[in-house]
């Protein structure tokens, strides 16, 4: 008897697909795996600027570390009392949401054997700085919303490349957050120098 057997699906988009299917399925059947802690240490530099390091995180059942440590700068533009070293803390917040999304579109796509040309996303957050200044209660410190918009081009057509986005979208952890909300508990460490 002969068996045949699936060739490996080839690397699409940038994602080597049959890793990505293999590890859907591994987890699966192991849920342990898929749980994850990820971690950020961030230090105050001056003013409003700050930067923030990643290095390290928990997954796949072990202590893991990113290939190299990485790090963002946050500061507020001049406008808001900030040097505009680099990007506000609310637009790395957009970038979190749209880079996760895209992130999703790219191995959803690659999954239904969609080859992407181009995928560009316009996000927007609207915000009311009465709140965080202190000036108002009755107006919320963060976003009051957000919206994204997507352009998608690949070799499926528009119904299916618009699905990929619908379920990029759905998967999002970065969304579900941001829509469902998380517990955040802030713990203080604090002492007094002398000078």
């Amino acid at each position: 008897m002969n068996v045949q057997t699936k060739p490996p699906r080839p690397p699409l988009n940038g994602v080597d697909t049959q890793t990505l299917l293999n590890t859907i399925n591994f987890v699966a059947g192991q849920p342990d795996l898929a749980r994850f802690q990820f971690r950020a240490v961030n230090e105050w530099v001056d003013g409003t600027y700050s930067r923030t390091t990643m290095r390290d995180f928990y997954g796949a059942g072990g202590e893991q570390k990113h290939v190299a440590s990485y790090s963002a700068e946050s500061d507020h533009p001049t406008v808001l009392c900030g040097a505009d070293r680099a990007p506000t803390p609310v637009e790395w917040l957009l970038h979190g949401l749209a880079s996760c999304i895209t992130a999703g579109i790219g191995n959803i796509a690659a999954a239904r054997g969609v080859k992407l040309t181009r995928v560009r996303s316009f996000v927007e957050g609207n915000i009311d700085l009465r709140g965080i200044l202190g000036i108002s209660d009755e107006v919320r410190n963060g976003y009051r919303d957000i919206s994204i918009r997507f352009e998608i081009e690949g070799d499926a057509p528009k119904e299916k490349l618009a699905q990929i986005v619908e379920q990029a979208r759905a998967r999002s952890a970065v969304f579900d957050v941001l829509t469902n909300g998380v517990p955040v508990m802030v713990d203080v460490d604090a002492s007094t120098t002398t000078s």
